[in-house]
């Protein structure tokens, strides 16, 4: 871990909104990297930049569609933009909340699973000890990091993990950027 310490820096990002970034992580599910970042990037452009609930509900959805959103990803940031209008997710109001209940709320929404509101709980709410072993890129960093590449299990990367409680997000935010940059 020293090393990725000393060679990246994953806290630079765009200071997005609560609703951008969950489209953000809506986007990226089961997507490669860079796929991602190609249809974020033609999706805002489709939005002129302004990702709100209201200019996702108004996009025409065939846009969004030659943006590189599959029709159930269409439904599912429509889904998040109008739980967004009825429902308070802001970074105040759900800083109240443990992990557990921010991921009950957000998993509510259709399209939005365990994965995904890992993210939210890691990028939007900056919680400092989230481990998302759903996500490929961390499962696979930790194998080039701890295993050259072999094999591991999630019961063997959690114990890898334990060292680096109660700042795994931080750990997890370095190997992403390790990950990446090999790929």
């Amino acid at each position: 871990m020293k090393r990725l310490v000393e060679t990246h820096d994953p806290y630079v990002e765009p200071d997005w909104s609560e609703f951008e970034r969950l489209c953000i992580s809506i986007i990226n599910q089961q997507l490669s990297t860079a796929s991602a970042a190609a249809v974020k990037e033609r999706v805002f452009e489709v939005l002129d930049g302004e990702v709100t609930p209201e200019t996702v509900l108004a996009a025409d959805e065939e846009s969004l569609r030659d943006a590189g959103l599959s029709r159930m990803k269409v439904d599912y940031i429509q889904n998040a933009a109008r739980a967004f209008q009825e429902s308070d997710f802001t970074r105040d109001a759900m800083a109240a909340l443990d992990d557990d209940e921010v991921v009950a709320r957000l998993t509510e929404i259709k399209g939005v699973g365990d994965w995904t509101a890992r993210m939210y709980l890691l990028f939007v709410l900056e919680r400092p000890d989230v481990l998302p072993l759903g996500d490929l890129a961390v499962r696979k960093g930790i194998e080039q990091l701890y295993a050259d590449g072999g094999e591991l299990t999630r019961a063997e990367m959690r114990e890898i993990a334990e060292e680096w409680r109660p700042y795994r997000s931080v750990a997890t935010r370095y190997i992403w950027a390790e990950y990446e940059s090999d790929n």
